[in-house]
């Protein structure tokens, strides 16, 4: 209770924006989207566990492709990472899914999440290993995030003659 009341809040606006929060680079690889990652990939606020998580798969990729892991990780996000998101519009009693394009930050959370995602579903080993292989297939254009974000596209190209509908 004592650390709540320690923490400084950010005064949240009625309405309007709410003001991001400044993410700090991560110690090893001084990059602020692998810190990014890593606090996606963490469960119940268990840091520790994700950055062990991450740093590992990061570590194998290296071992693997004998690049550097953060270029890896960086082309594999960038892969991976939507150029357009569906939104459902309600217009005289029909819904129409609207395709919208999206900001950069909310492609890489989207990328991010689906990563996430990919390596949660797929069978046996441990969770650096699924990580690894899956950054490792998003890297070559291929795994379970990249189908994810061919159907995404594919959807809103369906659907873009409902693209007037944007407001």
């Amino acid at each position: 209770m004592e650390q709540n009341a320690l923490k400084e809040e950010l005064p949240v606006p009625r309405n309007g924006q709410v003001p991001k929060r400044e993410i700090v680079a991560d110690p090893v690889y001084s990059s602020v989207l692998v810190q990014r990652f890593i606090n996606k990939i963490m469960m119940g606020g268990k840091k520790v566990v994700a950055e062990t998580i991450v740093y590992s798969a990061l570590g194998t990729i290296e071992q693997k492709l004998s690049k550097p892991a953060l270029e890896v990780f960086e082309k594999a996000l960038e892969n991976v990472t939507p150029l357009l998101q569906i939104k459902a519009r309600r217009v005289g009693g029909a819904t129409y899914q609207v395709p919208i394009e999206i900001s950069k930050l909310r492609g890489q959370a989207q990328a991010m999440q689906w990563l996430r995602d990919v390596c949660r579903e797929r069978a046996g080993r441990s969770m650096a290993e699924k990580l690894s292989a899956e950054l490792i297939d998003a890297y070559n254009g291929a795994g379970g995030s990249m189908k994810k974000k061919e159907d995404l596209h594919k959807t809103a190209n369906a659907n873009r003659a409902f693209a007037h509908f944007r407001w």
